[in-house]
Order: C-alpha cells, then sequence, then structure tokens
C-alpha cells in the first residue's frame, strides 16, 4: 500500500495523521471530507524560503492560490513569511476578508475584468501581472481616471513546453497565456508601458505548466529565454529591470511511481540557472520570484470517503461507489489522473481485491481510480484517497446538487474546521421564483 512517510496507523489499525486517527474523523465531520496536515503544509513553505533563501540574494516565494485558498490558508501563508498569486476578484477579496497584506499579493489572469482590475487598484493589490496589449490599455486608462500608478509585472512566453498533460502546458507559443518573445509581442507592450503614464513596469514573468518531474532542462531554458529578454529590454529599451518571476510546476506524488524532485534541489536548480545566464550576459541578478502551489498543498491533503454500494460484474471488474466523486475530484475525469487509495479502517490488511472506485454523481466518467488494490471492501468502510489537497477543493461543483464538502486541518492532534460543509439550504440560497410561477404561470 501507498503511504505517505507521515502518516501512521494506530493500534486500531486505522490510518492517522498527525495523531488524528482519520475514521474518528470522519465520524465526527461525516464524508465526503477534506483533510489538510497543517504541519506538513507549513513545513514545504519554510523549505521554499529558506532554500531560495540559501540560494539567491534576493528572492520571493509566491503561493499560486488556485491550488488551494481559504480564509485559514491565507493565515497560514501570512504567518510562513509566503506572498500570494491570486486570479480572480473573489481570490482577491478572500484574501482581503482574511486580513492577508495587499502590498504581497500578486494579480494574474489572461482575461481580468475591469472591475477587477479597479479592485486590484483600489485594494493595493502589489503587482499587476498584465497577460496582453488590450489588458495594458484598459488597466492604464482605469488607472488614469483614479490617478493611481499601477506597478506590473508582464507575462511573457518562453516558448518552452514541460513534459506533462497539454491542458497544464503553459509556457510555449500557442497558449492563451502571455506576450510572445519570439513574435516580438513583448517587447512592443514593454516600450508601451514605458511610454505609459500610469504604469510601472518591473519585470517579467512565466509560467511552463503544472506537475513537472523533469526540471533541469526546462528551467534551464526558462532561465535562458528570460534572462535573454530582460537583455534585450535592456539593449533596446534602456531600462534594466528589476523583478523576474519564473513560476511554479513542480510536481507531486499522486502514486507510488512518481518521482518529484525535492523543493530543496528544485530551488538550487532554478536559482543556478538564473545565476548562470546572469553571469552570461553581464546583467545584474534581478529579484527572483517562484509561484509554487501543488507542491505546498497538493501533499498534504486528503479525501475521507464512505464506501456504499459494491457491484461486481463477473469476469469484468468491481465497481466500489463512494459518497463523492467528479464533484469533489474533477482531476480524473478532466486529466485522466491517477490516485491511489487506503481503506482507513483496514490500513493494516493486505490487499484481497481489485476494484474501480467510482463516484455517486449520474455520469459514466465518474470515476476515480481505476485498478485500485485494496482489503476485501465492505459497505461503511472509509476510503482515504491521497495526495488530493491541489486543485480539488478549488475546482469543487454543485453538479447533482451535492453539497460541498467541509475543509478540516489536523496539527499536533487537535482538528480545526476550516470550511464548514454546505447544506442544502446554501445551495437554493440563491435560487429565484419569478413571481409569475408563484401566481401560477400561465393558468
Amino acid at each position: 500500500m501507498f503511504f505517505l512517510e507521515w502518516m501512521e496507523v494506530n493500534g486500531k489499525g486505522n490510518l492517522e495523521v498527525e495523531g488524528y486517527d482519520l475514521v474518528e474523523l470522519a465520524r465526527e465531520y461525516g464524508t465526503p471530507l477534506y483533510v489538510y496536515n497543517e504541519e506538513q503544509m507549513r513545513r514545504k513553505c519554510r523549505n521554499y524560503v529558506d532554500s531560495l533563501r540559501a540560494n539567491y540574494p534576493d528572492g520571493e516565494i509566491i503561493y499560486a492560490g488556485k491550488a488551494f485558498l481559504v480564509k485559514a490558508m491565507c493565515r497560514l501563508l501570512a504567518e510562513e513569511g509566503l506572498s500570494l498569486d491570486v486570479v480572480s476578484g473573489g481570490e482577491i477579496y478572500t484574501a482581503l476578508q482574511a486580513g492577508y497584506p495587499m502590498e504581497r499579493v500578486y494579480f494574474h489572469g489572461n482575461n481580468k475584468t475591469p472591475q477587477e482590475l479597479e479592485m486590484a487598484l483600489d485594494m493595493g493589490v502589489g503587482r499587476i501581472v498584465v497577460d496582453s496589449i488590450m489588458e495594458l490599455d484598459l488597466l492604464n486608462g482605469i488607472a488614469a481616471k483614479k490617478e493611481k500608478n499601477a506597478d506590473i509585472l508582464f507575462r511573457v512566453k518562453p516558448g518552452v513546453s514541460a513534459h506533462t498533460h497539454s491542458y497544464i502546458q503553459t509556457g510555449q507559443m500557442d497558449s492563451k497565456f502571455g506576450l510572445g518573445i519570439e513574435d516580438g509581442q513583448a517587447m512592443e507592450a514593454v516600450q508601451k508601458a514605458l511610454d505609459s503614464s500610469y504604469i510601472n513596469l518591473h519585470g517579467i514573468h512565466c509560467h511552463i505548466g503544472s506537475q513537472i518531474f523533469d526540471v533541469q532542462e526546462p528551467y534551464r531554458l526558462v532561465a535562458q529565454k528570460m534572462v535573454g529578454f530582460l537583455n534585450e529590454v535592456r539593449e533596446n529599451a534602456e531600462v534594466t529591470l528589476q523583478e523576474l518571476n519564473v513560476g511554479g510546476g513542480l510536481g507531486i506524488r499522486h502514486t507510488s511511481q512518481d518521482s518529484p524532485v525535492a523543493i530543496e534541489d528544485f530551488v538550487q536548480i532554478v536559482s543556478e540557472a538564473v545565476r548562470q545566464e546572469c553571469e552570461k550576459n553581464n546583467f545584474p541578478l534581478p529579484k527572483l520570484m517562484m509561484e509554487p502551489g501543488r507542491s505546498i498543498c497538493g501533499e498534504p491533503g486528503i479525501t475521507l470517503y464512505t464506501v456504499g454500494n459494491i457491484k461486481d460484474i463477473p469476469g469484468i471488474r468491481t465497481y466500489v461507489s463512494v459518497d463523492g466523486g467528479m464533484m469533489d475530484n474533477l482531476r480524473p475525469a478532466l486529466y485522466n489522473a491517477s490516485y491511489e487509495a487506503v481503506l482507513a479502517n483496514k490500513a493494516t490488511e493486505s490487499p484481497e481485491a481489485t476494484v474501480t472506485v467510482a463516484g455517486k454523481v449520474c455520469e459514466s466518467g465518474d470515476v476515480l481510480i481505476k485498478d485500485l488494490e485494496i482489503p476485501s471492501p465492505e459497505r461503511g468502510d472509509i476510503m482515504a484517497v491521497l495526495t488530493t489537497g491541489a486543485y480539488h477543493f478549488s475546482m469543487y461543483s454543485d453538479y447533482n446538487r451535492n453539497p460541498r464538502p467541509p475543509v478540516v486541518f489536523l496539527r499536533n492532534g487537535q482538528a480545526k474546521e476550516v470550511v464548514r460543509r454546505e447544506t442544502f439550504e446554501d445551495i437554493v440560497g440563491m435560487d429565484i421564483i419569478p413571481s409569475e410561477f408563484e401566481e401560477g404561470g400561465n393558468e
């Protein structure tokens, strides 16, 4: 069975995290349930901060909020000294409500609305990462009306493709994100920003993709392309930009076959690549920024389900249905992502059955795990699907009008509920019945 090193099995034979029995946790809060090992998330934050400090003179770790963002996570990030990457007005508002310092917020997105840009300026967001020339014009106009300066980075496309799923590759030229270096759009945007009265251009940003295991060559190329462009800007526009954001993308363990690079090694590889390229170009070291998300919150997350109906199709497969599915974990249907799971109440028992874990929504494609080896399953077993901390809660839907699960943080034997379970009343709370329906419609 696949266990992460911080998991334990207690005397009852149940899976335990941070001194808390996951079977008891499921009974206390119900299932489906998102569980996070808070101590592990904090440890990964510190690994990033300490590694960058040890390998580079001026750097900043910016957590990618789209991976998982609630108010409690904002507080955790502030305590651990991380900045925050947001991609919507809703994420800005979440940070604001959590009391997160707005000057440490970076606002990304390929189609920010005028209302979101106004919100970012009004709230004092630290950097707006501009994605297109049209957005630059829009932002400059809004800033002029407000008589406020907009501090920006440009998102550029370095033309580097990571070896990952095509849906999460973002650095190649054919991408909806960013301005191309090769086609001259990025340089055109730089010149325009420098000529704009209310725009302060500080640097450039890129992101080449997610769930990357082979980091050496892609990030060497990223450093080469990005520092090369900074040097081109210095030569052509006679300005030395001082901030370089290389994004995130470090892969994590979803299965026992995954072998990701350690955080410390990843930071060292990227830092050394940037330093070497700056030395080649005689370019002063810029402030180096990295944007990890998945590699901070992914592995520390577990989703607990209760096993329901078990259906054996002789000679074909056995379906084990759980009380969640693609509404709380869209990644298998969207990316064909692979997971492993254990029966938390049978953690000491040997595998006896090969099953397919199916969700409860009305879709044939609602399958979470194929060919999972587990002890003989029974109705009422508690199934723990591992490494579900990133892009699960954040991508949840109310499909089939299933309520959203709660979120619990575990640390030092204590469980803290940070998101309550959604109720049926919550689901219908925004529904409106037009008055003519109440009056009997066309009768």
